[in-house]
């Protein structure tokens, strides 16, 4: 369990990095609230991170700061080398709700970005490759069925392939699965893992369950409140494809163990 480095060197970063932040920082001009400070991590290809931190610590600017939504106060956020100033094709999000438009049916619904970004006839042609995703994520003969067709668990597989239908370079999850009762999660975190590794995806979660970012998480970045900063980098050294069964092992215990114990500290951290 290390702890984070306040600036990464960016003259040594790993050639494999896909997203930097340096020393990242967000003050609302309106009511002079510092949100976050100092925050810096990379995440390098292929790999699983996730954030974790009390209500109100900063995790969602942070995310639409990694996402282009908002621009930071201070420091650089870079993705793939460029400089991330708005939103960008190669950067997928995924939302708390599956959000699919009831009038549109599942593969039209995934083509969607590619529809607004490119057009009709573009759209069309990534149907082929939405009835491939379909297929990775379970949803194979569903392609033509509605939204109020699917279940929760479904739609949010259908959110998924519309997240990677674009062939993003950084996959962002705003507690995708939060919504869903706690089987449904436990599954669709198994399976979120599963497309991770086919795909070779890099994510970044954030949650608010320890377990969850434990089951998932190569490296978990516990956050301090106010103002919200990056206080600690835990690596989860599990070995990989991981088990539901792992959380009942002593060693899952013992790190969602020293997670809570740190997030618990609060102020102290």
């Amino acid at each position: 369990m290390n702890a984070l480095a306040a600036v990464p060197d960016f003259s040594t970063m790993n050639e494999e990095a896909v997203y930097e932040l340096a020393n990242v920082g967000k003050t609302y001009a309106r009511n002079k609230v510092v949100a976050l400070e100092g925050a810096s991590l990379t995440l390098n290809k292929g790999s699983f991170s996730s954030v974790i931190g009390s209500s109100g610590c900063g995790k969602s600017t942070l995310l639409k700061i990694m996402a282009g939504l908002i621009p930071p106060s201070t420091g650089r956020v870079i993705l793939q080398d460029q400089p991330v100033t708005g939103p960008r094709r190669d950067i997928g999000m995924m939302f708390q709700h599956a959000t699919l438009f009831p009038w549109r049916t599942t593969v039209e619904n995934i083509v969607l970005p590619i529809e607004i970004r490119d057009g009709r006839a573009a759209a069309e042609t990534a149907k082929a490759r939405a009835h491939d995703l379909l297929d990775v994520v379970g949803l194979k003969g569903f392609e033509n069925v509605y939204p109020n067709e699917l279940s929760g668990g479904m739609a949010q597989r259908a959110s998924i392939c519309r997240m990677l239908i674009t062939e993003p370079a950084v996959l962002l999850l705003d507690e995708p699965f939060s919504a869903l009762d706690e089987l449904s999660r436990d599954m669709m975190n198994m399976e979120l893992q599963r497309i991770c590794t086919e795909q070779n995806a890099t994510a970044f979660l954030v949650t608010h369950s320890i377990a969850e970012a434990v089951i998932l998480s190569d490296h978990i970045y516990v956050m301090k409140p106010r103002p919200g900063r990056l206080a600690e980098v835990v690596t989860v050294d599990l070995p990989r494809p991981r088990t539901l069964d792992m959380m009942t092992t002593p060693k899952f215990g013992a790190i969602v163990d020293y997670i809570r114990a740190l997030l618990d500290k609060g102020e102290d951290l």
